[in-house]
């Protein structure tokens, strides 16, 4: 079991995901070291712990040096380190192949007791999806170097910091309609933030966890549509739903990437074109005996300030439209 007499260290551990692991971790009374390239904007981290617990410290994961010195002393690490889009040196190959090499590296030679590194569904070395392509790169890179590590392959990630359902959320607050990429027929198996903080818990307290590759699903499949009606639902908003081919949607996302912070780029619609759900023969949250949280359980808690009454008024149900109903 994880206890004081531990150091661990989380890379990336400001971020949606990472900031959970912290949490999740610093319940166990380990000393918390967060990785970041900018620890002033890891304060809000240092809360979840006793004072001197969790410690905010530099870290270019680009750098190897700047990794290894991260680890110094530390028994365990958790990489959480990713990013949705491309920008500047922050690429893809880079971060999420590179940057998992060098922790993966850093530790071996460093000889820390547990790795574990966060994935996603859906990563392989022979995507045509440049973001999955390199969390494939990642993983292989993680176990050529740390063999026993654990990795982590959540489906897309749901709770209060999320860049889905906030994002939509925000979306139907301002315009009559929200896209359907696709026709909305992708589907996606949301999981709670927490319950993927439980089982890194679970990845760095068991042995039993090492050299596996766990697939991490909430306990309800939906399409993207579904999604979107889930989400309408619980901010208590009617909005049409408008079905937009990839190829349309391709080519609006070849201007929306050049934005500071794009909110779409064509590497993202290519991913809506494969199902984002747990492979029936993957390890999951049930082996790590953890019962994933509900949408239904969560949504409402965070959602609340997308209503217009600001109040959750249980049991009121709202319509939908989508183009079919136009």
């Amino acid at each position: 079991m994880i206890g004081p007499e531990h150091i661990i260290t989380i890379f990336g551990g400001s971020g949606f995901v990472g900031r959970y692991i912290v949490r999740e971790l610093a319940k166990t009374g380990a000393r918390i070291r967060v990785a970041v390239r900018n620890p002033n904007s890891a304060l809000h981290t240092t809360v979840a712990g006793t004072p001197g617990q969790v410690v905010p410290i530099f870290c270019n994961i680009r750098n190897y040096k700047s990794v290894e010195d991260a680890l110094q002393g530390a028994d365990m690490a958790v990489n959480c380190v990713g990013i949705l889009f491309e920008k500047g040196q922050q690429t893809f190959p880079v971060i999420q192949a590179q940057g998992a090499e060098h922790v993966a590296h850093a530790a071996m030679r460093l000889e820390l007791k547990k790795l574990v590194h966060l994935s996603a569904i859906g990563a392989a070395e022979n995507s045509e999806s440049d973001y999955a392509r390199s969390k494939g790169q990642g993983e292989k890179n993680v176990l050529r170097y740390f063999p026993t590590a654990t990795i982590l392959r959540p489906s897309i990630v749901f709770g209060p910091e999320d860049d889905f359902f906030n994002r939509f959320a925000g979306m139907a607050s301002l315009s009559p309609f929200l896209p359907l990429i696709g026709g909305g027929n992708t589907k996606f198996q949301p999981v709670y933030v927490g319950d993927v903080a439980a089982a890194g818990k679970y990845a760095l307290e068991h042995d039993e966890a090492e050299q596996k590759i766990y697939e991490l699903g909430g306990s309800e499949v939906l399409s993207f549509k579904e999604l979107l009606e889930k989400m309408l639902y619980h901010i208590g908003k009617r909005r049409i739903l408008l079905p937009i081919p990839f190829w349309a949607a391709e080519i609006k996302a070849k201007f929306l990437q050049m934005l500071p912070k794009p909110p779409l780029t064509v590497d993202q619609v290519g991913l809506l074109k494969n199902d984002n759900i747990v492979s029936d023969i993957a390890l999951c949250l049930k082996d790590m005996d953890i019962t994933p949280k509900t949408l239904d359980a969560i949504l409402p808690s965070y959602l609340v300030r997308f209503r217009k009454s600001g109040t959750y008024n249980k049991g009121k149900g709202y319509e939908y439209k989508s183009q079919d109903d136009i």
